[in-house]
């Protein structure tokens, strides 16, 4: 997000400025006149970004956030925290990004505005949330949670990695032992048949004209793969793809329960995470929607953001988009009206992750037996066809 330098001034009459980042001019103005400043003058900066040095594993952002707070409470100055962190990171990219940071701070920018030149490592989220924190000088606490924050999250993604590590093992290794046998024992069995002059059963005929193909053409099928993925991906790439194939995921049997549990615990976790840091509603439901992880959920808290622009509350508009379950709207909805939506949004979030903990053990005790069938039924047709041949001429010779 763009960078805008302000001159005003406060409750007390005394004439302030600094950098501050928002979407645009009169959010910027909007968000400085909510903090208690009469705003004098908003002027956009030059954009600018920091030099790249590559992304940032989610488990140290963590760590160094959490350290940062404590530093900060311990009232460590701002430079000198991140002069003592950048030097102990052991990633090289992301002590050259807490660097260059220290650097800009010193200058005279706000650790916002420093942040947000680097957005492959600090998140729109992380920016405003360090901005909110700033702005009400509680920025230890808001690093805490954003700590805490970014460790749930890395709980999660890890959550779904494993309950998806079983099933494609397991599919790995079936394509791997269906294309050895294809390629080095269906044609010594080919090669047998050929001389009995009798017609092949049409189960033996299918497995040998496959062993035909991948032996023969090996290289059109691999490039056809190889096309069709890259189609894929370049396809999911686009908006209208991306939502069709998120759409498609959130209807598959199982897994789209589960994705569907995923993406309200990311958006619980979320929005409460920003409404309790002090970003405003409207901004942490455009954020959210950023971090969703799937176009169907983005579009939904978009419309929703749309129609509380419009005056109207949270729970119905997202009740509207029919992606949010019942519970989720009923508990946004007392949230709202008791004055407790960050607490409320919180304790949606730590009931679906939960449930996503429960369904991903589910997952994975119905995805072994599912898998060992498949894998059986596979091998065993090929068995069976390939033995037809001579159950039919143990018949034959049996009958004579």
């Amino acid at each position: 997000m763009p960078a805008y330098a302000w001159k005003g001034k406060n409750r007390l009459g005394e004439t302030q400025e600094g950098v501050l980042v928002a979407d645009s001019r009169d959010a910027a103005a909007n968000t400085l006149k909510r903090n208690g400043i009469e705003v004098v003058s908003v002027r956009a900066m030059a954009a600018e970004r920091g030099k790249s040095f590559g992304r940032v594993k989610a488990k140290d952002l963590a760590v160094f956030t959490r350290q940062f707070s404590v530093m900060i409470d311990a009232g460590l100055p701002l430079v000198q925290c991140l002069e003592i962190l950048g030097a102990q990171q052991q990633d090289k990219g992301f002590q050259r990004t807490l660097e260059a940071v220290r650097t800009d701070v010193e200058k005279g920018l706000t650790l916002q505005a420093a942040m947000s030149k680097h957005p492959k490592v600090f998140s729109d989220l992380y920016v405003n949330m360090v901005g909110a924190g700033e702005a009400g000088g509680i920025l230890d606490i808001i690093l805490q949670r954003l700590s805490g924050y970014i460790e749930k999250a890395v709980k999660l993604t890890a959550k779904i990695k494993g309950a998806m590590t079983y099933p494609i093992a397991v599919i790995s290794i079936a394509i791997i032992v269906v294309a050895v046998i294809m390629v080095k024992v269906i044609p010594v069995f080919s090669a047998m048949y050929a001389g009995l002059g009798s017609r092949l059963p049409y189960p033996t005929l299918v497995c040998i004209a496959i062993s035909n193909s991948l032996i023969n053409y090996w290289y059109i099928i691999l490039g056809a793969l190889v096309l069709i993925s890259v189609g894929l991906r370049q396809y999911y790439k686009t908006p209208a793809g991306r939502l069709q194939i998120d759409a498609i995921f959130l209807k598959i049997p199982i897994i789209g329960e589960l994705l569907r549990k995923v993406a309200v615990a990311r958006f619980c976790r979320t929005l409460g995470t920003l409404v309790s840091s002090g970003v405003p509603i409207l901004e942490g439901m455009d954020i959210t929607a950023r971090t969703a992880g799937n176009m169907v959920v983005h579009n939904a808290i978009l419309k929703a953001k749309d129609a509380v622009e419009q005056g109207r509350s949270i729970s119905a508009p997202l009740a509207e988009t029919k992606v949010f379950p019942p519970m989720v709207v009923q508990m946004v909805g007392v949230g709202e009206a008791t004055g407790a939506l960050d607490a409320m949004l919180s304790k949606v979030a730590d009931f679906f992750e939960d449930e996503v903990d429960n369904a991903v053990a589910n997952l994975t005790s119905l995805m072994e037996p599912i898998m060992i069938a498949i894998l059986g039924g596979i091998i065993g047709f090929i068995v069976i066809a390939m033995y037809l041949p001579i159950f039919n001429l143990a018949n034959v010779f049996g009958k004579d």
